[in-house]
């Protein structure tokens, strides 16, 4: 695993950046709901009947009805850290509803990815969209979701491989510092699931391009989604007008056919959290099995 301190995150920038975006977030959601579409083919091929389910980094809800779709019968857990966003997960309920006081919709709740408010060994299936490219360290995060999977119970997740946003990368001034943050790489969320505890982690990567017209408008994106650079060493400013220009000729001359791409590398993963061999303070577990 890379030192942290090089992928080290404001996190609580980026709190507030995606409360206050949480007016737009359905509107800047493009990308999470192309890598929704990936991950639900994934689970085409896996056999799992969950009782019960956590959205972690669930943002406004989008995935909970497709979840709800493929599994009726199984309770959902919407979760995330940013409450405007969270809010809007939040299923629209009739008069008479409301009157009854019935509720089929998701339980949602605020709190934080490394600490998670559910008991050990509740949940069946964790499915994270996009969530672990916004952690510091994902280990702790992966270490909260063995803890809380039933033994037998699978963890989903996408997150941004380190080729996101390449050509930005490469065209901003980084005397001063990384202006796009660094995302880490599929080996080491594959080393963190083992380190974890998980079984049989199976990943794999794919890229897709993305063309904007303009630099301008690939920015106008980044900031509707709340995904601008976030790291704590970040560089204030850009360079002064100067540090813009070139990097405009530096986007302009990457551009293909009048287009500027920009690379998104998606990383996805599943593990399997298997029957323990020692318990927290070293033990061994013995199993007996009857002849």
């Amino acid at each position: 695993m890379p030192d942290p301190r090089d992928f080290e995150l404001d996190h609580a920038l980026i709190r507030r950046r995606f409360s206050a975006g949480a007016a737009k977030a359905r509107e800047a959601d493009f990308l999470a709901r192309e890598v929704a579409s990936r991950m639900a083919e994934r689970l085409d091929y896996i056999r799992l009947t969950p009782k019960r389910i956590l959205d972690l980094g669930c943002g406004h809800g989008a995935d909970l009805p497709m979840l709800a779709q493929r599994y009726p019968q199984a309770q959902r857990i919407g979760l995330d850290f940013a409450l405007p966003l969270l809010d809007l997960a939040r299923p629209e309920r009739g008069l008479f509803q409301r009157l009854l006081g019935q509720h089929k919709g998701p339980q949602l709740l605020c709190a934080d990815a490394n600490q998670l408010p559910l008991a050990r060994g509740t949940v069946q299936l964790i499915w994270s969209n996009l969530l672990l490219n916004w952690l510091t360290d994902p280990l702790p995060a992966i270490k909260e979701c063995q803890r809380v999977l039933e033994v037998g119970g699978l963890f989903m997740f996408a997150s941004l491989g380190p080729d996101t946003l390449k050509e930005l990368r490469a065209a901003l001034p980084n005397h001063a510092g990384d202006r796009v943050h660094r995302f880490i790489d599929m080996h080491d969320i594959g080393d963190c699931l083992v380190q974890a505890g998980f079984a049989d982690p199976v990943m794999d990567m794919q890229t897709i391009t993305l063309t904007y017209p303009d630099a301008d408008a690939l920015l106008r994106d980044l900031r509707a989604s709340a995904s601008c650079n976030a790291a704590k060493g970040r560089p204030a400013g850009l360079s002064g007008k100067a540090g813009w220009r070139a990097a405009r000729q530096a986007l302009l001359q990457a551009s293909v056919d009048g287009r500027l791409p920009a690379t998104i590398e998606l990383v996805f993963g599943h593990a399997w959290k298997p029957v323990p061999k020692q318990i927290e303070d070293g033990r061994a577990v013995i199993q007996f099995k009857s002849r």
